[in-house]
């Protein structure tokens, strides 16, 4: 079984920052790319950035590109989000994803998912 573990979000001012990590563990599987998607109330999750795992190339949402910064460190099996200039509209349930093969990153098809961590801007 896979595990992946959210930590870091929390409520903030706008303009602020907020660095979320997510933890893997348990059965060692392929990674193609992990990523970081968002829900908020009453809207469908989408996706925010995602980092190809074999060489770092990194995807970004346009609403967050120049904002947010996708890194990983492979000996720990950890991918971060690092949040700044954080906006009242970047408030939701940010979720981390981890997908096995190379199709869309875009989409929601990943194979695992954490819980899921809450971050919250207000104005």
């Amino acid at each position: 079984q896979v595990q992946l573990v959210e930590s870091g979000g929390g409520l903030v001012q706008a303009g602020g920052s907020l660095r979320l990590s997510c933890a893997a563990s348990g059965r060692a599987v392929s990674t193609y790319y992990m990523g970081w998607f968002r829900q908020a109330p009453g809207k469908e999750r989408e996706f925010v950035a995602t980092i190809r795992w074999r060489d770092g190339t990194t995807y970004y949402a346009d609403s967050v590109k120049d904002r947010f910064t996708i890194s990983r460190d492979n000996a720990a099996d950890t991918v971060y989000l690092q949040m700044n200039s954080l906006k009242p509209e970047d408030t939701a349930f940010y979720y981390c994803a981890r997908k096995i093969s190379p199709s869309s990153y875009y989409y929601t098809n990943y194979d695992y998912w954490g819980q899921g961590t809450q971050v919250t801007v207000s104005s």
